[in-house]
């Protein structure tokens, strides 16, 4: 853990993704409370702004991640920074003459621009943290991450409410700029990227990798049955504060800290045991304890309750998270990873826009707890795949030669 934290490219990666979901946290919040005001709380307003955030990431990560694999990683994250930053402004000059829909494209702006950046942000840590660090890396992303989960949401909830929504765009601007400065201060990349062949061919080596693994197929389902499950719920959280707890809109903070809490100490016991758990039974566990909790979070009318059980769900969320960021980070070859990347995440995307789209219009015909209802028996049929997902090194190893003989194939 020490010679992590010596680590000068993982302390800047780390040091702007704090800056980054800081800044993601105060957009969400601010908007979520301008839309809910503008239109009087419309459940399809409000899933709107969740599918404007998905929908980028299903069309343009399958290219973000084969741009990632060509493109320098360090150079492809400023200018991420700068072009969020150059949006930032333009929005703020159109929503100063009225027009309040433009706040969607903020949302739309930043997811688009995410997918050339996270996948950079991967190969960094693949290619500057040693194999045998890279769990404790990926548990301590997450835990600096889940502070932002309790703060980032009261932090959001004061300037917007305290100063407005331009104010809350200047915040915004000022922490892409300070990201994109931070992120200068990156050792040069020094390696060499092959752009020989097409960008179809690349994004085709991708799919081929990850259909020659039967682990990364099934895990592949487990995202698209997950994201489909988070997709109709996530977008109706805020009715669970005002429709199930009778609360105003802004006590949706007090969920969001009790899931940030939850994922921070997840985080550091998962950091901890998980590799001396048995990884396939862990994530079984935890996929049946999301599924759990998220049921009673929608039949709890007491506000401690439903805090508490959406605490339990971010532990067990904190364990699937580092368990397949483990495997997608240390299993998968460094050359690949971006297009291995935007091959996965497209299922868990695309279902989580679909749940999105359908969220609000669901609720507007039956309830809220239908919905609800709906998403936890998906999220057990994720576990159907997972139980084929293996995780050890033998497994591991035999998937590695059959990309081999898949690569010499091709090549052939």
């Amino acid at each position: 853990m020490n010679t992590l934290f010596r680590n000068r490219a993982f302390l800047i990666i780390t040091g702007s993704d704090l800056l980054q979901n800081l800044a993601i946290w105060i957009r969400n919040m601010a908007i979520l409370y301008y839309i809910m005001d503008q239109t009087q709380g419309n459940p399809v307003a409000i899933s709107l702004i969740t599918v404007l955030e998905y929908a980028p990431i299903f069309i343009f990560s399958i290219i973000g991640g084969a741009l990632a694999d060509r493109w320098n990683p360090k150079r492809t994250m400023i200018i991420g920074d700068i072009l969020s930053a150059i949006s930032i402004v333009i929005i703020m000059g159109i929503l100063s003459s009225g027009y309040w829909q433009v706040l969607y494209a903020a949302t739309l702006v930043s997811s688009i621009v995410s997918q050339f950046s996270q996948p950079s942000s991967v190969k960094i840590v693949r290619r500057n943290v040693k194999k045998e660090n890279v769990q404790s890396a990926i548990a301590v992303t997450q835990s600096a991450n889940s502070l932002f989960l309790i703060f980032g949401p009261i932090v959001g909830t004061f300037i917007y409410t305290a100063m407005g929504i331009q104010t809350s765009m200047t915040v915004l601007l000022i922490l892409f700029v300070a990201s994109a400065i931070l992120l200068t201060f990156l050792p040069k990349d020094q390696a060499k990227r092959e752009t020989g062949t097409s960008l179809f061919a690349d994004i085709k080596e991708g799919w081929n990798y990850v259909t020659q693994s039967r682990s990364l197929r099934m895990l592949g389902l487990v995202f698209g049955c997950v994201g489909l499950s988070a997709g109709l719920i996530n977008p109706l959280a805020i009715f669970l504060v005002t429709e199930r707890l009778g609360l105003e809109q802004t006590a949706l903070q007090f969920l969001s800290g009790a899931s940030g809490l939850g994922l921070l100490i997840g985080g550091g016991i998962a950091a901890a045991v998980s590799n001396k758990l048995n990884q396939t039974k862990t994530l079984m566990i935890g996929l049946l304890c999301l599924a759990v909790t998220m049921l009673g979070e929608v039949l709890s009318s007491w506000l401690w309750l439903t805090m508490g059980l959406t605490f339990l769900s971010s532990i067990s969320l904190a364990f699937i998270n580092i368990i397949i960021s483990s495997y997608m980070v240390s299993r998968i070859d460094e050359h690949v990873i971006g297009r291995v990347n935007g091959t996965i995440m497209p299922l868990f995307m695309g279902t989580m826009l679909i749940g999105s789209s359908l969220a609000g219009v669901i609720m507007n015909q039956t309830s809220l707890i239908f919905v609800y209802v709906i998403s936890v028996i998906i999220m057990l049929l994720s576990i159907i795949p997972g139980l084929r997902v293996q995780f050890n090194d033998h497994e591991a190893t035999a998937e590695s030669g059959e990309q081999v003989e898949t690569k010499e194939v091709l090549s052939n």
